[in-house]
């Protein structure tokens, strides 16, 4: 399954009633796509990540390895994960594994999880 027609298509039924900012995210795994929407809540802290609901399919699926990302958003420049969303990547994924930011028109930048959070938190930090 193509990553950029699985985010666009979870994009289309996020649920962005107070930004009307609308954001769908797809992960590739070694079995499959799973993709995820922002959902909003009128109690703004309380809404998830377009990437957290990714995600969160891909766990309920049984899966652990996140092999490729794509966020898409409709904005004049790639929007990226936010902090959060960082650290939950890479808590699943390798350092170089693929992040693409894309508008409705494509992809347009490509980085690693390691450049999008350098430094970041993991298991061995807890050993």
């Amino acid at each position: 399954m193509d990553l950029f027609e699985a985010a666009k298509a979870a994009r289309d039924n996020a649920y962005a009633p107070y930004s009307d900012f609308a954001v769908g995210a797809a992960l590739r795994t070694p079995s499959g796509v799973f993709s995820g929407c922002n959902v909003e809540n009128v109690a703004y802290p309380e809404g998830t990540c377009a990437e957290a609901g990714a995600i969160a399919a891909m766990c309920a699926a049984g899966e652990r390895v996140i092999e490729e990302v794509l966020v898409i958003a409709d904005s004049p420049d790639p929007i990226t994960p936010c902090g959060g969303c960082r650290q939950k990547l890479a808590e699943f994924s390798a350092p170089e594994v693929v992040v693409t930011l894309a508008g409705l028109q494509g992809p347009r930048v490509r980085l690693t999880v390691a450049e999008l959070l350098p430094g970041a938190f993991a298991k061995g930090h807890m050993a």
